[in-house]
């Protein structure tokens, strides 16, 4: 990793966006619903990473409808008109995607970073929602120019000073910039803050929710920790606040001794209310955890933010399965209420696992959460030889790789989609997941689903 020397507090920038001459939104408009309803039509849209042998990238987006995703489609790419850039190879246009209402005129906007762009710089343009969708795009100030600086290397929104806008984070070099709203198509934004803890944290993820129940986004910053004794992640909460981002403190994922670790080991995470007490928990996988064996980090939610902890892993009471080297339990992990009972649940993917002598064929834990929070009691597996499961037990399935939950059919529970040769759909119902109904999803690569 490279050597930085960054200030450790927040500092705070101007900013202005690129221009584009395009209509200003009306004043009287209300902010969109859903922050991924592109084209303001009430239902949320799905917008995927999509690459082509030449080019730099792409994002293919598929407009919702009332059962989930429909038959309307368009892509897009740095060659599209109204959008900044070129189309270059090896750009990674729409790698990382995070979607709001950035101005505020009723429809959805999306955040697009190009991580390759001008040596691996990086970028991050914004791309305008309409009556028609997405089209055009204004391209964010970079705020630390550098080679191998990777701006856009993951993004996050929220309203993070509570005054009704919402705001974009953005890792950049390692760091965490959080540009405030609204954004206008006209070219000008809110301040930039610059969040950095240490010269020894370096930024690989970010999280947005309301931990500490008030009306404030906040954010948590997943890091890999380095030092001559160690190689760690840790998850640093800032709290959100009306006039300023405020440090908090941080919680240990993972370690292992020396400094030759795999870089970003902290990996994918959410925020939810698991306990249903009114604060949102911070849950984070950790899949290189213990030679890969993966585990996962709760971080319960309270009125002075993140409070107890307790982890999760294969060897909990009640979860079925053993860990093992190389299962990567916690590779991802969504949340959403599978059963309807008001309490989001936890899903988490075990792509490394083997199954009946298969190797990485892998699989799919669900946690139910309840008043005491999330643990092994009730939960449920799913893996390819899980009677109603579709297809065939095979090695490197990977079954688990990404997972997403999402009530696409509105009738009050989340399904489960899960990723391996092929994706998959499994219902939610009355009693949780369910293999009744189970089908095979080919609408679109399930990364589309934006949490």
């Amino acid at each position: 990793m490279p050597v930085r020397t960054t200030a450790t507090l927040a500092t705070f920038l101007a900013a202005g966006l690129v221009p584009l001459t395009l209509p200003a939104a009306s004043a009287s408009a209300a902010p969109a619903k859903y922050g991924d309803d592109f084209n303001g039509d009430g239902y949320r849209d799905y917008a995927y990473a999509s690459f082509s042998a030449r080019g730099g990238g792409g994002v293919t987006v598929v407009y919702g409808t009332a059962t989930g995703p429909g038959t309307s489609k368009q892509r897009i790419t740095q060659s599209s008109p109204g959008v900044p850039g070129t189309d270059e190879a090896d750009d990674m246009f729409g790698e990382v995607r995070a979607a709001a209402d950035f101005d505020g005129d009723g429809y959805g906007d999306l955040a697009v970073a190009a991580t390759g762009e001008n040596g691996f710089q990086g970028a991050v343009t914004i791309l305008w929602g309409s009556p028609s969708g997405l089209s055009t795009g204004t391209a964010l100030p970079n705020k630390n120019p550098g080679r191998n600086n990777y701006m856009g290397k993951d993004l996050a929104t929220g309203d993070f000073n509570g005054d009704g806008k919402q705001d974009l984070a953005v890792i950049n070099e390692s760091m965490t910039y959080v540009y405030r709203g609204p954004f206008k198509r006209s070219g000008t934004t809110g301040a930039v803050t610059k969040l950095d803890k240490t010269s020894s944290f370096y930024a690989s993820a970010l999280i947005s929710g309301k931990v500490d129940g008030d009306k404030k986004t906040d954010l948590a910053i997943i890091g890999d920790v380095v030092s001559p004794e160690y190689t760690a992640s840790d998850v640093w909460f800032i709290k959100g606040g009306a006039t300023s981002l405020t440090p908090g403190k941080s919680l240990r994922l993972e370690s292992e001794s020396g400094n030759g670790g795999s870089a970003e080991r902290g990996g994918d995470g959410v925020i939810a209310d698991f306990n249903k007490d009114g604060y949102g928990d911070i849950a984070i996988g950790t899949p290189l955890y213990s030679k890969h064996k993966g585990r996962v980090s709760v971080w319960y939610g309270s009125s002075a933010g993140p409070s107890r902890s307790t982890r999760l892993t294969q060897a909990t009471s009640g979860v079925a399965g053993t860990p093992e080297n190389r299962d990567e339990f916690g590779s991802s992990i969504a949340a959403g209420d599978v059963n309807g009972d008001g309490y989001a649940d936890l899903a988490v993917g075990v792509p490394g696992e083997e199954i009946d002598g298969q190797d990485y064929a892998g699989g799919v834990h669900v946690f139910k959460g309840r008043a005491g929070g999330l643990s092994g009691a009730g939960s449920q597996w799913f893996a390819r030889n899980t009677p109603g499961v579709p297809g065939p037990l095979m090695a490197d399935d990977q079954f688990g790789g990404l997972v997403r939950l999402r009530d696409t059919d509105d009738d009050g529970t989340a399904d489960l989609y899960v990723s391996g040769v092929g994706s998959l759909r499994l219902p939610g119902s009355a009693s949780g997941i369910t293999t009744a109904g189970a089908t095979d999803y080919n609408t679109m690569p399930i990364d589309g689903f934006l949490e």
